[in-house]
């Protein structure tokens, strides 16, 4: 009865790696010339190259804007979401989560009393009562650690809007060139001056594993774990390795509705921060198409970009070329190899795109009912608005399943983050029905150096679903359908090489200067007018729009120079 209603309901939104089946693209024609060709879902880049006074068209492989923040049906009137961002103006609706993280126990309950749970949200006085649970002493000490995230997150905020330092120019040229290039200087600058005495803070947490830092603030294991996970959140990381510091700092500096560190679900799945992105730049002239799938990018003879060839064998001429794409799909797949030294071929192999992640969307008739925090009538408490963490009560456990993976096992006990974004978003499902995304972790590319089969991604899904179970009783029962993405269907559907939604992971190596290569931090490449603009560049995955507006900046001041 529950997958009639579905049926009947027709065709809905959803979600991050979700769904939609309609396309998109501007009603205008494909020109054979314009000033700024952009591959893949870079709307926001195309915006503002349109608005520096370039003729710009964006160029999607699918049948869908938005890379892999896009809406599509899992199953009949369906839908699931992931990243956030807000351009009201343009028809996007948020919807705010607070409190935005939940984390239940597996424990029996004492006296007749149900499961501990921790949730955390915006109230500081509800958080410290919920922490208060467990340890008074770590109750005490949530807000001076909540100010010293603020701290380090604002003060590199001024680095994640500006491309890094122009090394070469600075160090190379004419005094006036060096003194230009200077300028680049001023973010980092600004950087220094705002973390003053907190330097060395900032130095240690984006080089420490996480554990060294919750481990001097806090003793109980709940809320050590809980925080953990956004260290190692979509990182084949463990919360024991250097650099895992950095993942959770990356984490905490967005903000929504001018609200630091809140997160939202979007009306409509995420496609609606894609549909929002296109309208903005349509408003401003760009031509935006869908199914346009680019073969390569085509070279001069002199080794400069002049467009693309798409496999239907249409030419489009531009002056500029820019690729959202990763940076292995850009200069691997889309430029002719002739055009690369093989010393660059080589580093861009190099480039690690290891990915913990596999999704899994869920259409489900019942609401799942946590025997932590039990709601009568299925009716959805304040915990089903939160990422609801499993598995996430103890670091021990987070720390086995990268082990798993690392051995090339998918984790017998996953990491699993739940989020049910239909308990907000009405659009989503049908009344009475909801749509369930698990982000889970750990899982190898290679399963024990084999490819994953259809039997490997239900066996895996069938386990998450037994945990699921143990924490909501009845879960499995209320399941209709469910869609699995492993980390080779997110590098195949949505072209995340590795299925790395960051683009590349976030280490240390792989930041700032170093994204995603030391020659490649200021988003140009070897051919000239070939430029990157996805997350694979500064400040990385996660900071939606900041690669493109950067990478815009930087196209527009070279053609100035030309």
């Amino acid at each position: 009865m529950a997958a009639a209603v579905w049926t009947d309901r027709g065709r809905r939104a959803a979600a991050v790696l979700g769904t939609v089946t309609r396309s998109t693209s501007s009603h205008t024609a494909l020109k054979p010339q314009y000033d700024a060709l952009v591959i893949g879902g870079g709307e926001t880049c195309a915006a503002y190259l349109q608005k520096g006074g370039l003729k710009t068209a964006v160029l999607e492989r699918r049948h869908v804007l938005g890379g892999a923040a896009v809406t599509e049906e899992i199953f009949p009137g369906r839908l699931a979401s992931g990243w956030v961002y807000t351009i009201l103006k343009h028809g996007l609706k948020v919807y705010m989560r607070d409190p935005h993280a939940y984390t239940p126990m597996l424990e029996e309950g004492v006296g007749g009393a149900p499961p501990r749970s921790l949730t955390l949200g915006a109230d500081l006085a509800m958080n410290q009562m919920e922490i208060g649970k467990f340890s008074q002493k770590d109750a005490q000490a949530f807000s001076e650690f909540i100010a010293y995230l603020d701290k380090l997150a604002g003060a590199i905020h001024p680095l994640l809007d500006a491309p890094p330092i122009d090394i070469p120019g600075v160090t190379a040229g004419s005094l006036r060139k060096r003194l230009a290039a200077a300028k680049t200087l001023r973010p980092i600058i600004k950087c220094g001056l705002k973390l003053g005495r907190n330097i060395p803070d900032f130095y240690e947490i984006v080089t420490a594993p996480i554990m060294k830092i919750l481990n001097r603030w806090f003793e109980s294991e709940p809320l050590r774990a809980t925080l953990a996970t956004d260290a190692v959140i979509g990182a084949m990381t463990s919360p024991s390795n250097p650099g895992s510091g950095y993942v959770l700092l990356h984490h905490v500096m967005g903000e929504l509705e001018k609200e630091k560190g809140a997160w939202g679900y979007v009306e409509g799945g995420m496609g609606g921060v894609s549909q929002a992105i296109a309208s903005s730049a349509r408003s401003r002239g760009v031509d935006i198409f869908t199914e346009k799938d680019v073969e390569q990018v085509l070279v001069d003879s002199d080794g400069a970009a002049k467009g693309v060839v798409l496999k239907d064998g249409t030419e489009i001429h531009s002056k500029v070329v820019l690729s959202n794409a990763t940076p292995y799909v850009t200069f691997k797949n889309l430029t002719p190899q002739a055009a690369l030294s093989p010393e660059f071929l080589k580093a861009v192999d190099q480039i690690d795109y290891t990915s913990p992640v596999t999704k899994i969307n869920v259409a489900v008739d019942k609401l799942p009912n946590f025997l932590a925090s039990p709601t009568p009538d299925d009716k959805p408490g304040p915990h089903h608005q939160c990422s609801i963490h499993l598995n996430c009560e103890s670091v021990e456990v987070l720390e086995t399943a990268y082990k798993e993976a690392m051995n090339g096992r998918p984790s017998a006990r996953p990491m699993l983050e739940m989020t049910i974004p239909s308990t907000l978003d009405p659009t989503l499902a049908p009344p009475g029905c909801h749509v369930v995304s698990l982000f889970t972790q750990f899982t190898p590319y290679h399963i024990e150096g084999r490819e994953w089969t259809n039997q490997d991604r239900e066996a895996f899904a069938d386990t998450a679903f037994d945990w699921v179970e143990q924490y909501a009783p009845g879960f499995k029962k209320s399941v209709v359908g469910r869609d699995i993405l492993a980390p080779p269907d997110l590098e195949r559907i949505f072209g995340l090489t590795g299925g790395n939604i960051f683009h590349g992971s976030m280490s240390l190596d792989q930041l700032y200067l170093a994204r995603p290569l030391p020659s490649l931090s200021d988003y140009r490449s070897p051919i000239k007018g070939l430029y990157l603009c996805g997350s694979g560049c500064h400040p990385g995955g996660g900071v939606m729009g900041s690669p493109g507006w950067n990478a815009a900046l930087t196209v527009m001041a070279d053609l100035k120079r030309r």
